[in-house]
């Protein structure tokens, strides 16, 4: 049974919608995930600029010691924002920064791009939200050379922030082009397409990993289109599992990771589809 396609996989949200989760809740939440066997799959803690105070006070306020806590900060207010965001988590030695996120503005990708090429510290990886709104192709060639991952949105708090299969898939295909990766952000909350008690159409991160597969073997955006709505859960787990290690490495290299409000559930998800033991889940 191969997990290499689930390793850090699932970083943390807690504390982004639809979750919500208080800070005094969702830390130490985070720090049982990584003590339980389930570590081997939670990625690190996200957490807004906007936020970082308030986490910081309640790091300080802790009584038993731990080690730094790995954190991403997401930064939506776009280059301007990027570097006191960093300097907000370097300042303080209770946190490790592994990441930053900032959202760009329609045209506004290189704006980005450029500053945090210069505030990244060696080692950090830096994401850059792409607009929905914008020409999708032209925002990402601008990340050729970088060395920066794409970011993009695939779900939120309406119908309207779900893109569609066709619209996912042209995504996946020029990353895949272009050869760089990514990571996703909203509407994730599921192994395997779904609609939603408010009418809300979700992709499946395993439809997205499997998707992504089947573009780094060549097959054309059509075919992703087909693999992003499927809803065989069984179906996807075994084109999952027929993946070989350097496939799976492949794709993970390309899907780098998605936020999640529950770390639990997608996990839950794939010990139903027989994709993960229960045993290493808990």
């Amino acid at each position: 049974m191969r997990d290499i396609l689930y390793r850090g996989l699932f970083d943390d949200a807690a504390l982004f919608p639809p979750g919500n989760a208080p800070m005094a809740e969702a830390l130490p939440a985070h720090r049982a995930h990584r003590a339980a066997l389930r570590a081997h799959y939670v990625g690190p803690f996200l957490v807004s600029d906007a936020r970082v105070a308030e986490l910081r006070q309640v790091l300080r306020s802790e009584e038993d010691d731990h080690a730094p806590l790995t954190v991403v900060v997401t930064v939506p207010g776009g280059a301007d924002a990027v570097a006191p965001a960093i300097e907000a988590v370097l300042a303080d030695p209770a946190l490790r920064l592994a990441g930053v996120e900032a959202a760009a503005a329609p045209g506004r990708v290189p704006a980005v791009a450029s500053r945090l090429t210069a505030h990244l510290p060696e080692g950090v990886g830096g994401f850059v939200e792409v607009s929905r709104q914008a020409d999708v192709r032209t925002e990402l060639e601008a990340l050729v050379g970088t060395g920066l991952h794409a970011k993009f949105r695939t779900g939120g708090l309406t119908p309207e922030a779900h893109p569609d299969e066709e619209e996912l898939a042209a995504f996946l295909y020029t990353v895949v082009e272009l050869g760089l990766s990514f990571k996703c952000t909203a509407g994730l909350h599921h192994a395997v397409r779904h609609r939603t008690d408010e009418g809300f159409e979700q992709h499946g991160f395993l439809n997205i990993l499997v998707a992504t597969a089947a573009l780094l073997d060549g097959s054309p955006p059509k075919e992703a289109v087909g693999l992003l709505a499927e809803r065989d859960g069984p179906r996807l787990a075994g084109l999952a599992a027929e993946l070989t290690d350097t496939e799976a490495q492949k794709v993970r290299r390309t899907f780098r990771s998605f936020g999640t409000c529950s770390v639990t559930e997608p996990l839950e998800d794939l010990v139903v589809l027989g994709a993960l033991p229960a045993s290493r889940t808990h």
